[in-house]
């Protein structure tokens, strides 16, 4: 090093140590087998005498063995859209850069052996602990003279007047029992929360839908107005929204205008503070195919060398992903190209070594978590594309340490709805409420029996369109069994389903206690 170049450096290393004080700055010695590193710990040593500040010996980590260099430089090659024998690259020369041992570092650095102990000290000094099976939600704060539950149950008397002609002893023992419920599981301050910004929601003109999944049979939700649906009337079972004998936070997916969606997160942003309230991180991964492609393309092997190669994995069934691995043991064809041809042989195991990581990180499009505290005392964060802040943890692990995920879900067909109930009240004077309009309409239920359900929620594909012009609907209920068979298991039942409507007297029950639950589905479970 030039005196110049180390003068420079002594002054720079004062500065540092002026802000972090002694003992909390440290002179910092890698040895990646680049010969200007040994150069520099020369140097380095020499001013940690000279200054009297510590060394600390260290190496810069990107894999965590040895055998992972070759895979990690396909993956930079990958994320750079370079190709491997480029010369003009970004590359970690060398193949030093995994975790290496104690014994391994001792081997490295014999003349620093001051250094090796301040490693060990600083890693001592690191303390976290991560709390799993906690929840950390959020406390809702509550008009004065009323605690949580006592304004939760307010709340919910208050709806029940507006949902209910009269409350009957059952309506308001499903009510107590599900409150109950909530209380002893702790989730009070989540109906709350919920409840007010849709609230919010409402009040503002931004369209709310009417709730879908397990929440729907809750008389709780109903009765605050977080799902329009009765779950009385319908026959739905609060257990499999929360159930105290398996304790898992509540869900409650809740759609919003495509357009006005961000307002409720503003809103939601403006009451807990922009610290406590984050969106989601989510990774794009390497599949199988897309994996030896990736590789194919990084490794500069001709394209339809790489396709022949890809397409050997089967496509998912499903929705369950056939991996590298298990494509080789299914199929024999893939099998004897990878034995027999050196080069495909390589392509496939950088591929499974590179399977599953990801690709790309980009926002969940629902996922926002609100804390009890600053998100980043529980997560790390970090900005996405467009500068917004983000976890860094995906949604499974958030809810595993305990935090609030709520997923604010933009849904086009709402904003539709939105405005032509707008311009029918422009152009013909005529005001809609969708949520008391009229679900045993006939010409409404035997047109979606056409197949003509463009622009229906759920309704719109080639295959749903072919199965309502089988199913023929002819009540609500029908459209519901018809999206709830609709997907991979249970289509499996549609013949059946679909012979018990047309033919009732196919129909047997094996046990007839169960004929009251599976009357309205035709005897199918």
């Amino acid at each position: 090093i030039t005196k110049g170049l180390y003068d420079e450096a002594k002054k720079a290393a004062l500065r540092y140590e002026a802000c972090f004080g002694k003992g909390n700055y440290f002179l910092e010695l890698q040895d990646h087998g680049i010969a200007d590193q040994a150069t520099v710990n020369q140097g380095l040593l020499r001013m940690s005498e000279e200054l009297k500040i510590p060394l600390v010996a260290t190496n810069d980590v990107h894999y965590i063995t040895a055998e992972d260099a070759e895979p990690h430089d396909i993956l930079l090659c990958i994320q750079t859209q370079k190709k491997v024998q480029d010369e003009d690259r970004m590359r970690y020369e060398g193949g030093q850069y995994y975790l290496k041992s104690e014994d391994e570092m001792k081997a490295l650095f014999p003349y620093a052996q001051e250094a090796l102990e301040n490693t060990s000290k600083i890693a001592e000094r690191c303390h976290v602990e991560i709390e799993f099976g906690k929840y950390k939600l959020p406390k809702y704060d509550v008009p004065e003279g009323f605690t949580a539950d006592s304004y939760l149950q307010k709340l919910c008397q208050d709806g029940m007047k507006k949902r209910y002609e009269e409350i009957t002893t059952q309506l308001q023992e499903r009510l107590d029992y599900e409150l109950d419920t909530i209380r002893t599981m702790g989730f009070v301050d989540y109906f709350l929360i919920v409840w007010d910004f849709i609230r919010y929601a409402r009040e503002n003109g931004i369209s709310v839908g009417p709730g879908r999944g397990s929440a729907a049979g809750s008389i709780v939700a109903y009765s605050l107005g977080i799902t329009s649906i009765d779950p009385i009337k319908y026959d739905l079972l609060f257990e499999r929204f929360l159930n105290p004998e398996r304790v898992t936070m509540p869900d409650i997916d809740i759609d919003f205008c495509y357009e006005r969606r961000p307002e409720v997160i503003d809103y939601v942003v403006r009451k807990y503070g922009k610290d406590h309230v984050v969106q989601i991180v989510t990774f794009g991964t390497m599949a199988a195919r897309n994996a030896i492609r990736d590789v194919g393309r990084a490794l500069d092997l001709p394209y339809n060398y790489v396709d022949v190669i890809a397409k050997q994995i089967p496509m998912p069934k499903q929705g369950a992903k056939v991996t590298i691995k298990e494509a080789l043991q299914v199929n024999p064809e893939l099998r004897e190209i990878y034995e027999s041809d050196e080069q495909a042989k390589n392509l496939i195991d950088m591929s499974m070594r590179l399977e599953g990581l990801p690709r790309h990180t980009s926002m969940h499009a629902a996922g926002v978590v609100i804390s009890q505290k600053d998100v980043s005392e529980y997560v790390p964060l970090s900005r996405a594309s467009d500068g917004s802040i983000v976890t860094q943890f995906t949604m499974t692990t958030l809810e595993e340490l305990g935090l609030l995920k709520m997923d604010f879900l933009g849904l086009r067909t709402l904003t539709v709805i939105q405005n032509a109930v707008k311009l029918i009240q422009k152009d013909a004077g005529v005001t809609l409420d969708m949520q008391k309009i009229n679900y045993d309409d006939k010409k409404v239920l035997d047109s979606l029996g056409t197949g003509r359900s463009d622009g229906v929620f759920q309704l719109e594909s080639a295959g749903m369109k072919n199965f309502m012009k089988e199913l023929k609907p002819q009540s609500l209920e029908d459209v519901i069994a018809g999206i709830s068979l609709y997907r991979p298991g249970p289509m499996d039942f549609i013949p059946q389903y679909i012979r018990g409507k047309n033919r009732p007297d196919t129909i047997r029950y094996d046990c007839p206690q169960l004929e009251p639950i599976l009357k309205p589905t035709y005897g199918c479970i």
